[in-house]
């Protein structure tokens, strides 16, 4: 509890001033000279300076619009060539690379890194291509607002919590594909429009759509879009909450807490299935 000074018929700053207007905050007594307009009532200059050093930075860790950066979205043309290297790679190799990188449940402990490179094979030119077109579109955008670093840990993530869902809900199914790590751009996208205030009932459609394909087309692993979904959704929420700069390590502790759990899902997940 704060106590609260006692007033007087003088402005506490000119004492030889007669006033009976008090601060709405601290009570003191102030002159028309010392007043601040606020939204109830008026401020002293102290009070005043004090919410001015208080409030949030301009410059928040994520930004709160949805324009394009001026430097070009690295990541997301890495990711897109690494995609089509591979693909070519499996082409030239009569898919060995791919029996090398596919993600199959039953080497879950034994070769776990399979679990993220899987999102760099696809099954199909056509595979490929309807992939590369989504992270085309959607990946410079939340590249140029999360940043860097934070739109890679977003995409590897979403798509390793995908291998989870496999794991946890078709553990006899081979997967590969990017389609885990592309749900959760979708679903991300979609909390920080949301959050920002925009209009997202065209993107909710859409993900509704591409999520509903999964379970009517045949060897589409649904599974792997609703894992990446749901955690792609999560980590969106996490940025959009953690947005200050004295939250970076905050935002950090929680990013990593969300692999680290995917991690304890998949051993526990192995461990009941006889796989370690």
């Amino acid at each position: 509890m704060t106590e609260v000074p006692q007033s007087s018929d003088t402005c506490y700053r000119h004492p030889d001033r007669q006033s009976y207007v008090l601060c709405q905050r601290c009570g003191r007594t102030i002159c028309p000279e010392c007043q601040t307009q606020a939204a109830v009532g008026v401020h002293c200059p102290e009070c005043v300076a004090e919410a001015r050093q208080r409030a949030p930075k301009r410059k928040p860790a994520i930004v709160t619009a949805f324009s394009r950066s001026s430097s070009r979205p690295v990541v997301t043309y890495s990711l897109m060539a690494i995609c089509a290297i591979v693909f070519a790679l499996q082409f030239i190799t009569a898919d060995v690379v791919t029996q090398w990188l596919a993600y199959i449940p039953v080497y879950t402990a034994a070769q776990p890194w399979r679990m993220v490179t899987a999102i760099f094979l696809h099954g199909s030119i056509l595979h490929l291509l309807f992939n590369m077109y989504a992270l085309f579109i959607f990946g410079p955008m939340l590249e140029s607002m999360l940043g860097r670093i934070r739109f890679l840990a977003l995409y590897l993530i979403a798509g390793f919590a995908g291998s989870v869902a496999v794991l946890v809900l078709a553990p006899g199914t081979a997967v590969v594909g990017a389609s885990g790590a592309i749900f959760g751009l979708f679903s991300a996208f979609f909390v920080i429009q949301r959050r920002l205030g925009g209009n997202a009932t065209q993107l909710l459609i859409i993900i509704a759509l591409n999520l509903a394909i999964g379970f009517f087309v045949p060897n589409v692993a649904w599974q792997a879009h609703l894992g990446g979904l749901i955690v792609g959704a999560l980590i969106a929420l996490i940025f959009m909450r953690t947005r200050r700069a004295d939250q970076q390590r905050l935002q950090i502790a929680l990013v990593g807490s969300t692999a680290l759990g995917l991690v304890v899902i998949t051993v526990f997940t192995a461990m009941r299935l006889g796989l370690m």
